[in-house]
């Protein structure tokens, strides 16, 4: 497996949707290579930071949420409704 078949099997990977062999090739790919593994724990990072953020939209956002971030997303917005 390359890079770009990691990612093209990560949410079927992060959903338990494998069967066995092509986990095992996902995993030994992982392991072999870090930058791989690190954008796997990004994108888990980015689905609960996701989930939490829509559960109270009135709310206040995650402590870890950069501020940067933020106003991009704001703006971003903004930009939608005008």
């Amino acid at each position: 497996m390359n890079c770009r078949e990691f990612v093209d099997f990560l949410m079927s990977y992060i959903e338990g949707d494998l069967e066995s062999e092509p986990t095992r090739v996902f995993e030994e790919h992982m392991r072999l290579c870090p930058p791989c593994e690190t954008y796997l724990d990004t994108y888990r990072d980015t689905i609960r930071l996701g989930r939490f953020a829509c559960q109270d939209e009135n709310g206040p956002p995650p402590a870890e949420v950069p501020e940067q971030l933020i106003q991009a997303i704001l703006a971003a917005r903004k930009q939608q409704t005008s």
